[in-house]
């Protein structure tokens, strides 16, 4: 892939993203929690794309992969207002393709509220919105009111999860599914059933949540969270192609 470029924002934070260019809606793809655009998911899109000239967005959050910052500091919100500062500095105005992983599926949602019709479609792999609240029991979520970092076993790394009280906290305000999600578009959600991070009924609350009529959820049975297998990056693949051809018209 390309080197990354980096975005400056006002207050000194740098954004690394890689932008390939070309017609047609921009697939951006928002990576989970504590992950980057090195992830093999959105390796294996980013490069798909530029093989076929098409546009495609990845990032680092601040506090992730190679953008500056700390972890700690790091919210939903503040991870949504980095990416409508990129989207407006690399792509201002271009019609757009969101796919989210994990904590990036719900990034996506609040993003496409935020962006309304500039979105033509949404692709969530495992999406987790709501996860603060439904990810937690009682114990921990007390231990986070009290400004506590909560550290929990860490399936994919040697190192612990943290989840800081600020995230938690912020993604509590950004709860979407005790109401109507205001996305339109057409959606399209991944989801494992050996999910062993996100229980897979969240893919059918999300489903009934949002306002669009052009919904479709597929279980896949035997995957799980990541669903990086390469079975399940062909179907990803399918996917985003599938809306993309839909939006300009292809056959």
């Amino acid at each position: 892939m390309t080197e990354p470029a980096f975005l400056a924002l006002p207050d000194g934070r740098r954004i690394a993203h890689r932008f390939t260019d070309g017609p047609g809606p921009v697939l951006v793809f928002l990576p989970g929690y504590m992950s980057d655009m090195a992830g093999s998911k959105a390796t294996f899109l980013f490069d798909h794309a530029a093989a076929r000239g098409q546009p495609c967005l990845l990032l680092d959050y601040s506090g992730c992969g190679q953008s500056s910052g700390l972890f700690a500091d790091g919210s939903l919100t503040r991870w949504r207002d980095e990416v409508l500062a990129l989207l407006a500095a690399v792509c201002p105005a271009r019609e757009l393709i969101l796919a989210g992983s994990s904590m990036g599926g719900w990034l996506m949602l609040l993003l496409a509220e935020a962006l309304g019709n500039r979105v033509n479609a949404l692709v969530g792999i495992a999406p987790a919105p709501d996860f603060t609240d439904w990810g937690f029991d009682d114990a921990q979520k007390a231990l986070l009111v009290t400004g506590e970092t909560l550290y929990e076993e860490n399936p994919y790394g040697p190192e612990p999860t943290p989840t800081h009280p600020l995230f938690w906290a912020d993604g509590q305000e950004n709860r979407l599914l005790h109401r109507p999600v205001d996305v339109a578009c057409p959606v399209r959600i991944l989801q494992g059933q050996h999910d062993l991070d996100v229980p897979w009924d969240t893919a059918l609350s999300l489903a009934t949540a949002l306002r669009s009529a052009d919904v479709q959820v597929t279980l896949i049975k035997d995957g799980d969270h990541r669903l990086s297998r390469d079975p399940d990056l062909a179907l990803l693949l399918r996917t985003v192609d599938g809306l993309r051809d839909s939006a300009t018209g292809a056959d």
